[in-house]
């Protein structure tokens, strides 16, 4: 799967987030170290949603677009 991530330059280092997935954000020293940390973030952001849904009627649904 592929995400969109907003990177941006700090004083500490770099910021990154994943504005489609609201609260997961991470940060490194480095450009490096943020995307790789932003990809930890988003596996751990994930399991915790599938987990939160266990037992949970789960259906999908197709938009257009």
């Amino acid at each position: 799967m592929k995400y969109k991530i907003v990177l941006k330059k700090t004083a500490e280092g770099f910021s990154v987030s994943c504005p489609g997935l609201p609260g997961c954000w991470s940060q490194g020293k480095s450009e490096k170290e943020a995307l790789a940390n932003i990809k930890d973030a988003i596996e751990e952001y994930l399991a915790a949603v599938i987990d939160s849904l266990r037992g949970a009627d789960v259906r999908e649904v197709e938009i257009s677009g």
